[in-house]
């Protein structure tokens, strides 16, 4: 079963979040098998820290709360928050075989929240442009909750296109880089 976990960080825990870094990476070094795509995401201003992303691969619901809330930063309290959803990884691969590589161009994670019928249940024109893509959904994998999408665009706005207009409730759209280590 995938899974779409989205940390967002607390205001004000950026020193917190790098005194915890090799304690991040190596718990996720533990779920290198399992892990889809990850990396974090910033403000588009100035760089800072504003969350994590991590799609993973895991048996069941339980196991994925356990990665999500037994994962250090969420521990020490550099997160906020946490979305975790039921996800289906719609292009059959991992961000490392995106074939765009790790470098070059910018990054986004793009996330829309869902309302009312399903959409953008087929992956759009612009594959190679994808890092990861697909849809959201309820615990028991039957209801459709929103997209997430992980994207190499010019900017915000063409990040943004990879979504149906106006038929989410929200459209997030966050700059994301490859996370893990160098």
């Amino acid at each position: 079963m995938e899974f779409f976990c989205y940390h967002r960080d607390r205001p004000g825990s950026m020193a917190l979040r790098d005194e915890l870094l090799e304690e991040h990476w190596s718990y996720m070094d533990r779920y290198a098998k399992e892990l889809i795509a990850r990396g974090p995401t910033f403000t588009a201003h100035d760089d800072a820290a504003t969350g994590s992303v991590h799609i993973v691969d895991l048996p069941d619901p339980a196991a994925a709360r356990a990665f999500a809330f037994d994962e250090p930063n969420y521990q020490a309290g550099v997160y906020r928050d946490v979305m975790l959803r039921r996800w289906r990884n719609l292009l059959g691969r991992t961000m490392w075989d995106f074939p765009g590589g790790r470098t070059g161009g910018n990054r986004y994670l793009v996330l829309g929240l869902g309302s009312g019928q399903a959409v953008d249940l087929a992956v759009p024109s612009g594959r190679d442009e994808l890092i990861a893509y697909g849809p959201l959904l309820s615990d028991d994998g039957v209801a459709w909750l929103g997209t997430a999408a992980l994207v190499r665009a010019p900017d915000p706005a063409a990040a943004r296109a990879v979504l149906t207009q106006d038929l989410y409730a929200g459209v997030e759209v966050h700059d994301w880089e490859f996370g893990g280590r160098r």
